[in-house]
């Protein structure tokens, strides 16, 4: 929340308070935090203790950012008695400080010190207080954000995430950046909503969220914070820095560490828990001011590898009896009848009911035997040159940045099925380059021009690997039967499987994807009157993006001599038999009949093929087709058709100040998202560029003498060639089976068209002495405008051979809740002498929504509250403050997302405390 009516000094502004020429109801006191229009966030400078007929004036601080001219020298140049009423209260999203109420656009802004108070330090956290902006839940890779209902898709490796997302003035072009770290250390998380680019280096067609970090000062400045909470969470931050030589050279560096467990124990292994925390990251910077107009800022960042058990976090459930149209569902039993087998019997402490199904006997564990915790981690350095030329400010801002993710996965037993049931190995890379140019603020124009460019490269392996228990768990009926009839068969049933190792097909086992941008871009604000500004923006974009992808075996397990001969006319060194009978075909080399005498010494120790009975060849056929069923798709390293192309950007945005408290405006936006380049089951399929069109008709107003602020916007954003997933015709299937039928599979596509269009409201009320209230919300009305084939849910899993797509033309988005809303009360009071005592409350509502990106029925989510709340006393040097925090207050148990199957439940109340203080 805001902090009002105390005697601080923020990091980022110190507030002098004077009596005031006018007066005002003794109710009343004067807003120091500014909600945008179509937001939730609140930024707010700190008052003291604001008496009726004062007024509060604030100054720019040390810790500004040494972006803006005179950051150099920070305070040293600050006018100390210039005063500065509410509309001044400034913004970055444009580049440069401009007064929050004239920026035509639908921006929101949260300070670090109102994230810190409630301890939110991850982006789920940071999204639950700004309206119209949700965190959709997905592993650290998988996990992405939403704007206005737009967003919730999955995710491939060569796609550009829905949101873009800038730290410290760095843009990271890969999804999984923004889910994996705290952001600690804030001083303000800016959301700017519609299309992006004409000032941003990266362009987005989404809206782009913006993280800025406190600077180096030359003012000594040290804190610190240590918290202690339920599942043995332990978090330390520390943080500070000041001049190294004064009025030359300052620092400044903060580490955090965060650990604990989670709610969810793993009873094949207690000690593994869902979803831990194992986050340790550090940042140091230095600022170099040589001389007025000119200064340098070095900032390297580092989040050593890390391990959190985020996948496997579900709760398993009875599948339904039947699919949606009544008829029988087969898959209702199968794993029942998995489990019940001979193979897996022989562990009596472990059922299908007792311990699969429902979180177990407690409700809430789970039984995996190799799962093994995400682990993650990240470098970065960046280096932001600036230089006051005249009366122009020229920019310079290079980076590099890396990412590494590894995921070892379980299939839910605790039995040896997967030894990783389909993990990724990421590392990903990228270099960064931005010269902007900005002119003086002032006269008919002012603008700012720049170039861009970014080279990425992810190498990603999906890696999939099969264990002792694999073939039993995945032979048909028939094949498990004629399995395990003896002890041969069940010798062939365990390495059918076992050991089995594969860059496998999701899209492609490993895929080398290289992405390059190059961008002009510029914009400009024409002041026809002193009320009347038009903003226009241009942005070119040269896309260039490359993939090399194939799938392979990486391991031949226990049972090389029970590969097919070839797959995709890769070979694979099997030898040629009847697929059901066993028999020999006469298409075996004399190598290949060797292979096939070998095979039958080992499993039945018989010298020859040809002594084997017609049942032992049987028993191999079985085996053989087990393994080739799993092993799917093989294709060679493939160099798939590339996206390259030019994309334009655009803002058009008329700004009317009817007087002092009361501001209009209408942006007109385009923005568009480069295309995919990517595989589907070997073939090249590219994905073509999502473009957005996006209108806005927004007011801004401070009311009641500046204690009421009222902002509502109304927009519309229309997407053509949405990317989602989607069925798609599956042109190997088609071509291998042959027979006059086409076969499909879901896979990245271009949806022709969605519209997210609303209404949003933004209030805050600080009439009240040391209260201040807040209220944002949103109705959001996203859908599919045109969607003739998406994949069937899978609750229509006998119509997919038949009717392998539905149209979801009309139907509202996944993930997208048409009514959300955030409440937040801050009150804050001076007890005893020179302390204060202080209470802070979150409430967040998100409205019905679907989990499921098909828009399974089983996918919906309904209506419901999220509370956080705190309460502690400071004293009023901030050298030392006690604050308890409630994370989930009344423990709502409503599930993230849900399946027909599956669920995943509620992060379970969580209780802490936190001891914090300045040095």
């Amino acid at each position: 929340m805001s902090y009002l009516n105390r005697s601080v000094q923020k990091e980022t502004s110190v507030v002098d308070v004077k009596k005031s020429s006018f007066t005002r109801s003794p109710l009343a006191s004067v807003i120091l935090s500014i909600v945008v229009f179509g937001a939730n966030g609140v930024y707010a400078a700190d008052a003291t203790d604001v008496k009726a007929g004062s007024k509060v004036e604030v100054k720019q601080s040390e810790n500004s950012s040494a972006n803006d001219k005179g950051d150099s020298k920070d305070s040293k140049k600050a006018d100390k008695d210039k005063p500065v009423v509410l509309s001044t209260i400034t913004v970055r999203s444009r580049n440069r400080v401009e007064k929050l109420q004239d920026v035509p656009l639908a921006v929101s802004v949260v300070s670090g010190q109102e994230l810190a108070r409630l301890d939110a330090t991850d982006i789920s956290a940071v999204t639950q207080r700004l309206a119209n902006i949700s965190w959709n839940l997905g592993n650290q890779r998988t996990s992405s954000l939403s704007i206005r209902g737009i967003g919730k898709q999955g995710q491939t490796e060569a796609q550009d995430p829905p949101v873009g997302l800038i730290v410290d003035g760095v843009n990271y072009a890969y999804n999984a950046l923004a889910s994996s770290f705290d952001f600690t250390d804030i001083d303000t998380i800016e959301v700017a909503r519609g299309p992006q680019g004409t000032l941003l280096g990266k362009n987005s067609s989404i809206g782009v969220i913006t993280v800025t970090t406190k600077r180096p000062s030359f003012k000594p400045d040290a804190s610190y914070s240590v918290g202690f909470g339920e599942h043995g969470t332990v978090e330390g931050r520390v943080a500070g820095g000041g001049a190294v030589i004064d009025d030359l050279l300052a620092w400044r560096g903060n580490l955090s560490v965060t650990k604990g467990q989670g709610d969810i124990v793993n009873s094949y292994n207690v000690d593994q828990t869902y979803t831990n925390k194992d986050r340790v990251s550090g940042r140091v910077q230095f600022l170099l001011t040589p001389n007025d107009d000119f200064s340098a800022r070095l900032e390297a960042d580092s989040q050593p590898r890390g391990s959190e058990t985020t996948n496997s976090r579900t709760i398993n459930t009875q599948i339904p009896a039947t699919y949606a149209d009544g008829v029988a569902n087969n898959l209702a039993t199968a794993s029942v009848t998995r489990l019940s087998r001979r193979w897996f019997t022989q562990d009596a402490n472990y059922s299908y009911a007792g311990n699969f199904l429902n979180g177990g006997a407690d409700g809430k564990s789970v039984d995996n035997d190799t799962q093994r915790g995400l682990v993650t981690g990240s470098n970065g350095a960046t280096l932001d040159l600036n230089w006051n030329i005249g009366t122009y400010k020229l920019t310079s801002i290079t980076a590099y940045k890396d990412y590494h993710f590894n995921a070892v996965n379980d299939e839910g037993t605790p039995f040896d099925v997967h030894r990783n049931s389909g993990g990724f190995f990421n590392d990903y890379k990228q270099t960064t380059e931005e010269l902007r140019l900005s002119s003086a603020v002032g006269g008919f124009v002012d603008y700012q021009t720049g170039l861009f460019f970014i080279d990425a490269s992810n190498n990603s392996t999906y890696q999939k690997v099969w264990g002792n228990d694999a073939g039993a768990w995945y032979a048909s009926a028939a094949q498990y039967t004629t399995l395990d009839a003896d002890g041969n068969g069940r010798y062939l049933l365990q390495n059918s499987l076992a050991g089995l190792d594969m860059a496998w097909n999701s899209p492609a086992g490993l895929q080398l994807i290289h992405n390059r941008s190059e961008a002009v871009f510029g914009q400009a604000n024409w002041h026809f009157t002193d009320k009347l500004t038009l903003t226009t923006g241009l942005r070119i974009t040269h896309e260039d993006r490359e993939n090399t992808a194939s799938t392979f075996i990486r391991g031949n397990g226990n049972a090389p001599e029970l590969n097919p001969v070839a797959v995709n006319n890769v070979q694979l060194g099997g030898f040629d038999s009847n697929s059901s009978t066993g028999v020999l075909t006469a298409n075996n080399s004399a190598a290949q009949l060797a292979l096939a005498d070998a095979t039958a010494l080992k499993y039945f120790n018989v010298p020859s093929y040809a002594n084997l009975t017609a049942a032992q060849k049987k028993q191999i056929a079985a085996a053989k087709a087990i393994r080739q069923g799993q092993i799917g798709v093989i294709f060679p390293q493939t160099e798939l058709e590339p996206f390259k192309a030019n994309q334009p950007s655009y803002v058009f945005s008329p700004t009317y100040k009817f007087n002092e408290n009361v501001t209009g405006y209408t942006a007109l936006q385009h923005g568009e998202k480069a295309g995919v380049s990517q595989a589907v089951n070997g073939a090249s399929r590219l994905v073509d560029a999502e473009k957005t069109d996006s209108v806005e008709l927004g007011i801004k107003t401070s009311l009641l003498h500046n204690t009421l602020v009222f902002n509502a916007a109304l927009y519309r954003m229309d997407i053509s060639n949405y990317q989602q997933t989607s069925s798609v015709v599956d042109d190997y299937t088609t071509a291998v089976k042959n027979d006059k039928t086409i076969y499909y599979t879901n896979a990245t596509a271009n949806i022709p068209k969605v519209r997210s269009q609303g209404l949003e409201i933004d209030s805050i009320y600080s009439g009240i002495e040391h209260l201040t209230v807040r209220f944002a919300g949103a109705y959001t009305d996203a859908y599919y405008v045109s969607f003739p084939n998406s994949p069937q849910p899978v609750e229509n899993g006998d119509l997919a051979a038949t009717q392998p797509y539905r149209d979801l033309s009309g139907q509202q988005l996944p993930g997208a809740a048409k009514i959300t809303y955030n409440i937040g009360t801050d009150y804050h009071t001076p007890i005893w002498g020179n302390n204060e005592f202080h209470t802070d409350l979150n409430i967040l509502y998100t409205g019905k929504f679907n989990s499921d990106n098909t828009l399974s029925s089983y996918g919906w989510i309904p209506a419901a509250y999220k509370v956080d709340f705190g309460v502690g006393i400071g004293n009023a040097k901030k050298t030392f403050d006690v604050n308890l925090v409630i994370k989930n207050l009344l423990n709502d148990d409503t599930p993230q997302s849900s399946t027909w199957n599956t669920y995943s439940p509620a992060n379970t109340r969580w209780v802490g405390i936190v001891f914090s203080g300045r040095i």
